[in-house]
């Protein structure tokens, strides 16, 4: 009775350990969205001013006459569009991610294609400006985009370390995943094998 006490405590013990681990890891991947994603806000943007403007925010300032055309941040531009004082002259978005699927459905099983590191806060932003239908269309492709890349993912880290050219070709989300199945699943090969090697 002692004994299954103790491994009854090991084993919630373990629980605790392994559910801290899993919280740990989506608070990275959470910090590391939100430094991409503000580093994505940062980059200029071309836009295009709908009408006489003169603005001065945080060390940017802005004078501009109806027609004119001007990069700023992208964090200033989405401001200034929902008030209606310019256009965000389309940058391709749609296009680069129409490609990143293609190029991973036509990818063999067991190649990933490759993305840039900040692929998926470039995703968040475009599909945060579709309306609702457009949304529910892309949302379609990209659960199949993730699905597929995670399988691979899963498949390629378990068998081995994270090389420099896989690297180059993960987001910085799929990257921290990849490094995370690589050491869970090396942990676990080495806690059932212990026995037998």
């Amino acid at each position: 009775m002692l004994i299954k006490d103790i491994t009854i405590n090991d084993h919630i013990l373990n629980i605790i350990v392994m559910a801290a681990a899993i919280s740990g890891f989506y608070d990275k991947i959470d910090s590391i969205q939100k430094a991409y994603f503000l580093e994505y806000l940062l980059q200029d943007v071309r836009v295009t001013y709908t009408r006489n403007t003169q603005v001065s925010l945080v060390n940017v300032s802005i004078d501009a006459k109806e027609g004119d055309i001007s990069s700023i941040p992208r964090w200033m531009a989405k401001i200034l569009s929902k008030q209606n004082i310019l256009e965000i002259q389309e940058d391709g978005t749609s296009t680069y991610i129409s490609r990143a699927f293609n190029r991973e459905r036509i990818s063999k099983p067991h190649e990933l294609s490759g993305l840039d590191p900040d692929f998926y806060a470039r995703v968040h932003d475009y599909i945060e400006g579709l309306n609702e239908r457009e949304r529910e269309s892309i949302m379609v492709s990209l659960i199949s985009f993730v699905t597929s890349r995670l399988e691979k993912i899963v498949k390629l880290a378990a068998a081995s370390p994270l090389s420099a050219e896989l690297e180059s070709k993960l987001s910085v989300e799929e990257k921290e995943l990849y490094l995370s199945i690589h050491n869970y699943s090396s942990e676990f090969k080495q806690k059932v094998l212990k026995k037998f090697g």
